[in-house]
């Protein structure tokens, strides 16, 4: 029987997501309000969803919980309900604290709910290439975290990569085989010390893949980083439900300090462990890791979208949404969406970040806003502002519905493309199919729904003397929508 056909005493794993990060070294494709994990990068799926699916057989693995940032809520249940999983616990984290404490809050939710609960956290937006090699590995590693021991999952290098961390590993095996005492841990070495890592065997990739006893974490957190684990449980505690999501207490997390679980925990424990594995894993931390593990032609060029290339060798070219022509250049990434075009070499790719920064400091919507709007019924997209008017493209998912609102500045026209739009107006409900249209006048009640089973997309027009998306008045709202959604 193979390992990954082995399962948990009881199914006591439960696979804990984490997905608060905003991916700022992929930028301009990852942004703040639509971050790298959201994104199908390395598939057809996001990679958020792929990740759940790694962990989806409930033969051997409980439903799992998601840490998630409170903004990307709704478009997080939505990837979700769409691989049919509904039995996930969705956290929402208020505000970023990094890994330690969403590992808490993990380990609080699964201790009380099975005191001898394991959890196995997994970062959202990795890839890994072979799944069975990575179960194979947690499977093995399981009577390790039973009897108490924290283990971490080292990745065989395969380069003298100098953008992860390392763990050296001791040379003899615990009582588990395949598991090994960790003698110390490395953060980015520089080239040279990653190469002597290589040639010595004796170093791993840290993949910040955990398996850990949830009630015995939550001892070491109370040792090792208390401010932490009581800033998370006042947080839980005093948690509250919003629709199907968990939303932790912003006051009570904000107190928590922010730090890696690496660093506030597993470098000091002495239960940590490691288990190698070779699975095909990377953090897809920067646009060069996308080429290294991108489908390359002849001249090693990953070419993505709407792209021609001429004599250019070495090079990662992506067009989403224009076309993106390249002459002569080599090792270059050239991204392109609808409102930028990030040039640069691939070794200088990890410095994309400084890049975002500038433009956040300068106030630059770029630097964390997509074009795509997206909102828990679908999404919409400016197209073309000038005085006085805006002219946006909106698609509304199926049996999806906008707030019932109002607008003070301004009036409306909504032109239906395809799909059918069923528009209430004051007292009145009007159905309305391609090609159809209405007008909405300056404050009347109104709202946008689709009943049908494909997506409905329309071309709004809005004219008035202000058009700010805090022109809204929201008289009901299914999603439970509070100020922190201003926009439909």
């Amino acid at each position: 029987m193979s390992e990954t056909d082995r399962q948990a005493p009881s199914g006591r794993i439960t696979p804990v997501i984490l997905s608060g990060g905003t991916g700022t070294r992929l930028w301009p494709l990852s942004r703040e309000t639509f971050p790298k994990q959201l994104l199908p990068l390395a598939g057809e799926r996001s990679m958020l969803q792929e990740t759940v699916l790694r962990v989806a057989d409930r033969k051997r693995f409980n439903a799992p919980i998601v840490i998630a940032n409170v903004e990307h809520r709704f478009v997080i249940a939505e990837q979700l309900r769409a691989l049919g999983i509904d039995d996930a616990t969705i956290v929402l984290e208020p505000v970023g604290r990094n890994t330690t404490a969403a590992a808490a809050i993990a380990a609080l939710v699964e201790s009380r709910r099975d005191p001898q609960g394991l959890i196995l956290l997994l970062a959202a937006d990795h890839v890994v290439q072979d799944t069975p090699a990575l179960l194979d590995a947690v499977f093995n590693s399981l009577p390790a975290a039973v009897a108490g021991r924290f283990v971490l999952f080292g990745v065989q290098p395969t380069a003298p990569a100098t953008g992860y961390g390392y763990i050296q590993r001791g040379a003899e095996e615990t009582d588990v085989p395949g598991v090994y005492p960790v003698q110390r841990f490395v953060e980015k070495p520089d080239a040279a010390t990653a190469q002597t890592y290589l040639d010595s065997g004796d170093y791993l990739w840290n993949s910040a893949i955990f398996l850990l006893p949830a009630a015995v974490f939550l001892q070491e957190l109370e040792r090792l980083a208390p401010e932490v684990l009581a800033a998370s449980r006042t947080a839980l505690d005093a948690a509250r439900a919003d629709l199907d999501f968990v939303r932790l207490d912003e006051a009570a997390f904000a107190e928590s300090p922010s730090i890696a679980v690496d660093y506030a925990v597993m470098e000091k424990t002495a239960l940590a462990v490691v288990t190698p594995t070779d699975c095909g894993w990377t953090d897809v931390g920067s646009w060069s890791a996308l080429w290294a593990i991108g489908s390359r032609d002849g001249s090693g060029n990953v070419l993505i979208g709407d792209v021609v290339a001429e004599d250019v060798r070495g090079s990662y070219l992506r067009g989403e949404g224009q076309l993106v022509a390249a002459l002569g250049i080599d090792d270059l990434v050239v991204v392109a969406t609808p409102d930028v075009v990030l040039v640069t070499r691939k070794d200088r790719d990890q410095d994309v970040k400084k890049l975002v920064e500038r433009l956040r400091r300068n106030g630059h919507a770029a630097a964390t806003q997509t074009v795509q709007v997206h909102r828990p019924w679908g999404y919409y997209q400016s197209i073309h502002t000038g005085e006085r008017f805006q002219v946006k493209r909106i698609t509304v998912n199926p049996g999806a519905k906008l707030s019932l609102q109002k607008h003070f500045h301004r009036a409306e026209h909504w032109v239906v493309v395809n799909g059918t739009a069923l528009v209430t107006r004051d007292s009145e409900q009007i159905l309305l199919r391609e090609n159809e249209s209405i007008f909405l006048p300056l404050g009347c009640v109104h709202r946008l729904e689709n009943p049908g089973k494909l997506p409905l997309n329309l071309i709004e027009v809005q004219s008035g003397p202000y058009l700010g998306e805090d022109d809204i008045v929201r008289i009901e709202d299914i999603y439970a929508r509070t100020d922190d959604t201003p926009a439909k």
